[in-house]
């Protein structure tokens, strides 16, 4: 698979255009497109790489885990996005939580909400 199928493959994990992709990276129209016949430059590779939270050489094929062990400090990410609901559009559950590195369910979203619910809301 090259990097754009990847790439690709990642975003429609997570329901999102590449063209809503492109542009939440500040990337030009079809900029990832062309990655196809093209080699990107590093640093938006490694943009692409941090929007997914996998690594550069999973993107780039040099290793098969898509996964990347980090911690996250929830209440920070709390404190910042301070969402008023469990489907807030400002939060994404998949940079918070997910169960074995694949993302929840909608219903387990409602369910973390309304037990955590006063927490994520401040």
């Amino acid at each position: 698979m090259d990097l754009y199928e990847k790439i690709k493959e990642l975003a429609a994990q997570r329901k999102v255009s590449i063209s809503r992709l492109e542009e939440e990276l500040g990337f030009a129209n079809a900029s990832l497109k062309r990655w196809k016949t093209s080699n990107p430059g590093a640093d938006k590779l490694t943009k692409v790489a941090d929007y997914f939270n996998v690594s550069v050489d999973y993107l780039l094929g040099r290793e098969e885990s898509k996964k990347i062990t980090e911690i996250v400090d929830l209440k920070k990410v709390i404190s910042e996005k301070k969402p008023t609901s469990w489907d807030d559009p400002r939060i994404d559950w998949n940079e918070w939580v997910s169960f074995d590195g694949e993302p929840i369910s909608d219903d387990v979203k409602k369910i973390l909400f309304a037990i955590y619910g006063d927490k994520l809301t401040d």
